[in-house]
């Protein structure tokens, strides 16, 4: 079993379970995840976790995200993009100023909550809401925290005066379970103008940038010349950052029958440690701080 993580730079026009099941396809292994869903108009980073490393999705997912995009102020539609039906219109609107929309951006930073739009993958009663809103159904949806930590225009707006509509150019920094399109609705309402997401690229996702991603194309070629291992990042680049020890023989051999470890061995008090050996990830293991022991969390290649 092939194990580690695919930067894959997503296209527009493909769900990201579609570019799960390409790259199953391309590395003929079944246990493959992604680590946050991006909407079929959404490009941009998509890490794809292969074999042991979809144990770390959580962690991929916490390290919060950075988009680019645009809004677009004038006209609303039910999906919050351009994919939807317009429901709402105002072209009479006075077009807002640069003051005016680092004011507006600056509104939404800090801690807020978020409730998500009907068309998204969120489950309710073990149905998504998309599927509620296809079949013209309503459902209380559930409220979450989000932080946005940055959120600030990239160049100057647009105004089209043939479409008398305003877009804004923005980048977003913000935590795990934000929808962009949402924030850019309320951007709107914050104005009392109808407002659409027309634009959205993920630029990060789980400490991976635009930059270090492979596209589908270049992981078919990659198939074709016998390349395609080059391709993917060790599991470790999703616990960057967390305190590591390397095991003894003896020690190892405890972690692979699932055994405890003694915090006094360990000399540690850190709540989560990544055990490794031979200079190979084997496993997290957290404190168990009554009893001051090491117990395993997550366990990956053990032989």
């Amino acid at each position: 079993m092939i194990s580690g993580i695919i930067p894959l730079n997503k296209p527009v026009g493909m769900t990201s379970f579609d570019c799960v099941s390409r790259i199953r396809h391309l590395y003929n292994q079944k246990r493959v995840g992604h680590s946050g869903t991006l909407d079929p108009n959404v490009n941009g980073v998509l890490p794809i976790c292969l074999g042991y490393a979809t144990k770390l999705v959580d962690n991929l997912m916490a390290t919060g995200k950075i988009y680019q995009g645009a809004i677009t102020l004038g006209f609303a539609t039910t999906t919050e993009d351009l994919d939807g039906t317009i429901i709402a219109t105002d072209f009479d609107f006075k077009p807002l100023t640069d003051q005016q929309i680092n004011n507006g951006l600056q509104h939404f930073l800090g801690d807020t909550i978020q409730i998500p739009p009907m068309y998204s993958a969120v489950k309710v009663k073990g149905r998504r809401l998309y599927d509620y809103a296809r079949h013209g159904e309503t459902v209380e949806r559930p409220r979450r925290q989000i932080k946005i930590t940055n959120f600030q225009q990239r160049c100057a707006s647009w105004i089209d005066p043939i479409s008398k509509t305003q877009t804004i150019y923005f980048t977003v920094h913000c935590s795990k379970g934000t929808y962009v399109r949402t924030l850019a609705v309320d951007f709107g309402k914050y104005f009392g103008v109808p407002a659409v997401m027309t634009q959205l690229t993920r630029m990060m996702s789980g400490g991976f940038t635009l930059a270090e991603t492979v596209t589908l194309e270049e992981l078919e070629q990659a198939a074709q010349t016998g390349q395609l291992a080059e391709k993917i990042q060790p599991l470790g680049r999703a616990l960057q950052g967390l305190p590591t020890r390397e095991l003894t023989a003896s020690q190892f051999e405890r972690v692979q029958h699932g055994g405890f470890l003694d915090a006094r061995e360990l000399a540690s008090q850190k709540p989560i440690l990544v055990l490794r050996y031979n200079n190979e990830d084997r496993a997290t293991y957290h404190l168990d701080q009554s009893k001051q022991q090491y117990r395993p969390e997550k366990m990956f290649r053990l032989n």
